[in-house]
């Protein structure tokens, strides 16, 4: 049985989103809220497997209830159930720890299959918000602000080369290997490899 939690602020698509979760096999609503701070107050004792959460919400938004339930419980998986396909805002989400994105035109049988997929290990997307996330990433990729020889060092640290193997592997010094790293940093707006690494993961620059 898969627990399925609903936080949707129209009464109508909540409630309908509740009785289709309940009327599929395997598949139970244990709780439909129209705001994350109802949800919240009730998580601890009432946690899902799977969350569907809207973005525009009362009070506190749907990308913020995402950090919230992260904190709490990070085992629970969150897939975004909203008619926003802004680029910002699905990486925001993403970003925040949701695990899925569907528009609220998905039929009930794809959202269904979301909750599955999520709950399986996947990240479930509509096509529509799935070019939208491919087409961001290589608009990122295009406009990298590093030089070349800035992301052959940041490809590196991503293979996890200490800075003396890849000074031996671009045949250059490892004092100018911290001087490319430093000018990584500055350009991305980061402070640690950690930091660089994710964001290069994320963008798409590597």
């Amino acid at each position: 049985m898969i627990y399925v939690t609903v936080v949707e602020d129209d009464s109508v698509i909540r409630e309908e989103l509740a009785e289709f979760i309940n009327d599929a096999e395997g598949y139970k609503c244990v709780g439909d809220y129209s705001n994350c701070e109802a949800m919240l107050m009730e998580l601890e004792n009432n946690s899902p497997d799977v969350m569907l959460m809207d973005i525009d919400l009362p009070g506190m938004s749907g990308i913020e209830g995402i950090k919230k339930v992260k904190e709490l419980n990070s085992n629970i998986d969150i897939v975004m159930l909203t008619v926003h396909e802004e680029a910002e805002l699905v990486f925001k989400a993403l970003k925040a720890g949701a695990c899925g994105y569907l528009d609220k035109s998905a039929p009930e049988e794809k959202i269904i299959e979301a909750v599955k997929e999520v709950n399986e290990g996947g990240a479930p997307m509509t096509s529509r918000i799935a070019r939208l996330v491919v087409s961001s990433l290589q608009t990122v990729k295009e406009e990298s602000p590093l030089s070349k020889r800035e992301l052959e060092v940041l490809n590196s640290l991503c293979d996890g080369a200490t800075y003396k193997e890849i000074g031996d592997k671009l045949f250059i010094s490892v004092g100018t290997v911290r001087h490319h790293i430093k000018n990584i940093y500055e350009k991305l707006h980061v402070h640690s490899k950690a930091e660089a690494v994710a964001k290069a993961l994320k963008d798409k620059l590597v």
